[in-house]
């Protein structure tokens, strides 16, 4: 798809494609595909662009501009990163998980310092009694992605006992109306814990177990992608899951 907008701009200022390449520095294939193709030049080039032809960079390059706004918005979605899952203090779960007021959501393989937690549980029920939906995903202990992330935590079949483990520690909190549990058999890229559109996504580094790998503090704010993608990622996991106890 041609940049009439650009087409047009350099038809009013006389400018052939040589002319302002001459102009900018550059190889005329390169206006050729800016116009043609509305290949989005690099920064430097835009600004010149835009002062040479008296229009707004976002005029003649909305797609760019736009691009640019998101990933800022993006960028200020970050309210902290801890090195390691292991770093968040106690106390600070409990403010994360009590902050959600509509939906609280964890999706781990096993995820045992939750279900070991009498604070997090006894938290979680309290919130789901308000009126708080909770969903809580674990692991299939017989998915062959837990045995293999086992096997590549140097675990080996660990990592199933402790998604077992967890089932029965949640077992009287799933019991809780308004509280959730299924499994899931998805390559666990990220664990997601959920408060709203407050995220702690524990990225899983190869050899590294989760408490080790880092943990991402993100707040969802108009215009962001970046928080969207986990929770999007969280929908998709829950949607295939199935409830604990289905085959």
């Amino acid at each position: 798809m041609a940049n009439e907008r650009l087409r047009a701009a350099l038809a009013e200022h006389n400018l052939t494609y040589l002319a302002l390449a001459g102009e900018l520095g550059v190889n005329v294939k390169t206006v050729e595909r800016w116009v043609a193709h509305d290949y989005i030049p690099f920064p430097r080039n835009r600004h010149r662009l835009a002062t040479r032809l008296g229009r707004d960079e976002a005029y003649l390059f909305p797609t760019a501009v736009t691009g640019q706004r998101a990933a800022a918005v993006s960028e200020s979605e970050i309210v902290r990163v801890y090195p390691q899952l292991a770093d968040i203090s106690g106390d600070a779960w409990r403010t994360f998980f009590e902050s959600g007021d509509n939906d609280i959501g964890v999706l781990v393989y096993a995820g045992l310092f939750v279900a070991e937690s009498t604070q997090l549980q006894r938290l979680i029920r309290k919130k789901a009694k308000a009126g708080v939906s909770v969903r809580i995903l674990l692991g299939d202990p017989d998915d062959p992605h837990v045995a293999e992330r086992g096997r590549e935590q140097g675990i080996g079949e660990a990592l199933a006992a402790k998604v077992r483990n967890s089932m029965v520690l949640f077992s009287n909190l799933a019991a809780v109306p308004g509280v959730e549990f299924r499994t899931h058999r998805t390559i666990l890229y990220n664990s997601i814990f959920r408060a709203d559109d407050s995220l702690l996504v524990n990225t899983h580094i190869y050899g590294l177990p989760a408490a080790q790998a880092p943990a991402w503090h993100l707040r969802r704010i108009p215009g962001g992608q970046l928080a969207s993608h986990y929770l999007e990622s969280f929908e998709r996991v829950w949607e295939s899951a199935l409830p604990i106890g289905e085959p």
